[in-house]
């Protein structure tokens, strides 16, 4: 059985990458579980590098470690333009850290001052630590925005834990909330909204950097 350390304190993360690696011998640490309480510095300017960032620090306490950074874009928006998330999708506008409520609020506000829609896209940056090395995964925009969605002013009023935007965002064929459809088939919302290609791309990537077998 491989031990690996997932370098995150979100519990949806936490789960994502249990889904991801369900099928292979596996047994997965926080770091709670090992009492690590330092947070590594981010201030990588892509995901990628901060997931980089992430799994080099967390590789001083485990051999294996999976670390992942989000950035969040509005399509709308200019990447330079001081409303955009990218990386700082907690902090956004230089404000201190929101817990999940203040995101929610947040956002809705902001979506609001946009015309109450927006397309959005996620870029995830994944990196590994194994046997002293790093590995890194990130697509690119143009890859990212296939798996583009709406996000709208109105929330549902239900919840993801370590996820809050979902109550936000809508999927652009059925236009019904994240968290709904994900309730609706009668399992707790718990995995990324990404496309199946993406998803293959990144469990091969995660097995072969871990060098996992099946």
């Amino acid at each position: 059985m491989r031990k690996i350390l997932i370098g995150t304190t979100n519990p949806s993360k936490i789960q994502w990458f249990c889904e991801l690696l369900s099928e292979y011998d596996v047994h997965f640490y926080t770091p709670e579980d090992l009492n690590i309480t330092g947070e590594p510095e981010e201030t990588g300017r892509t995901p990628k590098e901060n997931a980089i960032l992430k799994a080099r620090y967390y590789g001083q306490f485990f051999d294996s470690v999976i670390c992942n950074d989000s950035g969040l874009y509005f399509d709308e928006l200019p990447e330079a333009d001081s409303r955009q998330p990218g990386l700082n999708i907690r902090t956004p506008g230089g404000l201190p850290r929101l817990n999940d409520d203040e995101m929610i609020d947040y956002y809705s506000r902001l979506i609001h001052s946009l015309g109450g829609k927006v397309l959005a896209y996620y870029q995830n940056g994944i990196a590994v630590w194994h046997n002293h090395k790093i590995s890194s995964f990130m697509v690119d925009r143009q890859a990212s925005l296939a798996d583009a969605f709406y996000m709208i002013e109105k929330p549902s009023p239900k919840r993801q834990p370590g996820w809050p935007l979902d109550s936000l965002s809508l999927y652009r064929d059925s236009l019904t909330y994240f968290v709904d459809e994900e309730y609706d088939n009668g399992d707790t919302p718990t995995k990324e909204i990404t496309s199946d290609e993406y998803t293959r791309k990144l469990i091969y990537f995660l097995v072969s950097s871990l060098k996992l077998s099946g």
